[in-house]
């Protein structure tokens, strides 16, 4: 196995030959470092990486994440398809913007609490232990109220988002292939994200559902996208008279029904 190390990082640059000072002037310099598929199983020492923006380690064998105190200036962190079974010591990456976990061993998305400015999380297709789907930490998701505008949590075996209500400020979710299937829980949440713009729920029950497109259009009004298919305005418009003139029939109806019960009682 290999370890993540200025020793790694020096070879793959081409900087073996060079001096120390310049190859020190190099990795403070350096502000992306693409090591993905190299069969990293360990994060060594990086500390003099401290300008560091951009950090690729997917496809590898890294099994914890750590050592990443000197990354305060990182933004992007792609970590997919590694071993990894805890989300942990992220909280110094203070400008932590878009973090990319999926293909791991997590059963839990916790440790996310001091990472105050994550935009995205993509976390799907955990190898999750037979009949068990991925939970998530409260502390976590509250933490992550305000930021989090792009969840991928596709194919992780989820049954419901009503957890997930909290995330004030989605735009875009994409929950491909999970085991939703109940209508009133989804338009519960679609109620309180008032900011969400793209779902994409394919290969879930709930798809099958009747109406289903149609009652999830009616009920998010800023719903830009389904399934990645465009929603059209027009079609929106109509799905909205067809609702607003069932209820004024309902309401009709219900008032005939007063109307002649009251008959009958006098």
């Amino acid at each position: 196995m290999v370890r993540l190390t200025m020793d790694l990082i020096a070879k793959n640059a081409g900087h073996k030959n060079r001096s120390e000072e310049d190859f020190g002037q190099y990795v403070q310099k350096l502000t992306h470092l693409n090591l993905s598929d190299k069969n990293i199983d360990s994060i060594g020492d990086l500390s003099f990486c401290k300008n560091l923006r951009v950090l690729y380690l997917y496809d590898n064998q890294i099994n914890q994440i750590q050592n990443l105190d000197f990354a305060s200036n990182i933004t992007h962190l792609y970590l997919q398809n590694n071993r990894i079974s805890t989300i942990e010591n992220l909280s110094p990456l203070k400008k932590l913007e878009k973090l990319y976990l999926g293909g791991n061993y997590i059963t839990v998305v916790e440790g996310l609490d001091k990472v105050g400015k994550l935009r995205e999380l993509h976390i799907e297709s955990q190898h999750l232990p037979p009949g068990e789907k991925l939970l998530f930490d409260p502390v976590s998701l509250n933490s992550l109220a305000k930021s989090l505008s792009v969840l991928n949590i596709s194919n992780n075996n989820i049954d419901e988002l009503e957890e997930l209500a909290v995330l004030e400020n989605l735009s875009y979710l994409k929950a491909v292939d999970n085991r939703l299937k109940h209508m009133k829980d989804l338009e519960g949440v679609l109620k309180k994200w008032t900011k969400l713009r793209r779902i994409d729920l394919t290969g879930n029950p709930i798809c099958q559902k009747p109406k289903y497109k149609d009652r999830i259009i009616v009920q998010s009004l800023t719903l830009e996208s389904l399934d990645g298919k465009e929603i059209q305005e027009m079609e929106r418009r109509f799905l909205m008279n067809w609702k607003a003139s069932r209820a004024a029939r309902k309401k009709s109806n219900e008032r005939k029904t007063d109307e002649q019960a009251a008959n009958v009682e006098f």
